[in-house]
């Protein structure tokens, strides 16, 4: 077991593995021309919403969300509490309460011990269990790369649900996890972490939202969504287009997590995260002293990020209060929304708002 190496098993870590935004963008869009109308309060994956919504009393919304991916971490253990902290993430973010999850996972039972396959539920479970949600079931299929997460069920009043689509101008973004675990997480499989490196990463994603969820029920919020695999800029991006607004991001209030800069300067940086950028590089406006690592980091793929929440300047002070409250890892503003007054979604500045 301790000769295992998780991530040697994958071709991309965590979210890095997902599917092009680009790519996706087209499939869903070919579906949704053939979709069936939805009745009214039911939301799918048209809206890029963190889940779906289907009412089922006068007074409550079930919701609920899907996320699996590869190893990010060697430690099968780590690996399952990084997976399921990361599939209750979308609830969270909705301001839900999670109520029950099932497993999914792939395993290659031909390569790998079933021992770290135990350890990897196990892990998922000790999570569920800190989210006080019971795990129901699952299912399992034989695959050459191991996969795991979690599809979560979660309830939410109609009068407290927050969606990504009700940025207003003149909100406040607040973050609430540094960004950078894809940057660390591909040192990890290119063996140039150091044990405190991996040990911090670990922390960062498995730290519950619910801190954040819980601080965002304390107040009023216009709008939220969690960070996960399109980067801080491609979920900025979808708030602003649903919300039809324009962000300003202020580089230098970004949280990271330590060692991201230094990584991302030596190019030590996932394909997904360059594939992010790639697609987004369209509706960026970027100061011109911002260079390329920089533009990367911000795009950077990542795996159980924090909340990005956009608030009222009135009620700012009061969420950071209660944000710290809840001990959040980082309550930075870190931009602001605006009016669209051209064709870019986001503004990267380089000053102090």
């Amino acid at each position: 077991m301790n000769n295992i190496k998780l991530t040697s098993y994958s071709s991309g870590a965590g979210w890095a593995c997902k599917i092009n935004p680009k790519d996706l963008g087209k499939i869903l869009e070919k579906l949704n021309k053939n979709n069936l109308e939805l009745p009214n309060n039911v939301v799918g994956y048209e809206s890029s919403d963190d889940c779906s919504i289907y009412p089922i009393d006068n007074k409550n919304l079930l919701i609920q969300s899907l996320d699996f991916f590869t190893p990010i971490v060697d430690d099968p253990y780590d690996f399952g509490r990084i997976a399921a902290t990361n599939s209750l993430s979308d609830i969270y973010a909705m301001g839900g309460k999670p109520i029950f999850a099932l497993n999914i996972t792939c395993f290659p039972t031909d390569d790998l011990p079933l021992e770290v396959l135990h350890e990897i539920l196990r892990g998922g479970s000790d999570i569920a269990k800190q989210a006080g949600i019971p795990i129901l079931g699952g299912h399992s299929i034989k695959d050459k790369e191991p996969k795991y997460g979690l599809v979560v069920s979660g309830i939410v009043n109609k009068k407290q649900i927050i969606r990504n689509n009700n940025a207003q101008i003149n909100d406040n973004l607040i973050l609430t996890k540094p960004i950078g675990t894809g940057i660390i997480s591909t040192a990890i499989k290119r063996k140039l972490a150091s044990k405190n490196d991996i040990k911090n990463i670990v922390d960062i994603m498995t730290d519950l939202n619910s801190k954040g969820s819980n601080a965002m029920n304390k107040t009023t919020v216009n709008a939220c969504t969690d960070i996960t695999g399109y980067g801080l800029l491609g979920h900025l991006k979808e708030m602003c287009e649903s919300s039809r607004v324009q962000a300003n991001i202020n580089f230098e209030k970004i949280p990271l997590i330590d060692n991201t800069m230094n990584f991302a300067e030596k190019d030590i940086i996932p394909g997904g995260t360059k594939r992010n950028f790639e697609y987004l590089n369209d509706f960026l406006n970027f100061n011109t002293k911002i260079p390329m690592f920089k533009k990367l980091i911000m795009a950077d793929a990542q795996t159980s990020g924090g909340l990005l929440i956009s608030v009222s300047k009135e009620n700012t002070n009061y969420l950071i209060d209660e944000l710290n409250k809840q001990k959040c890892l980082t309550t930075s503003i870190i931009g602001n929304i605006s009016k669209k007054e051209s064709d870019y979604l986001i503004n990267i500045v380089w000053k102090i708002f």
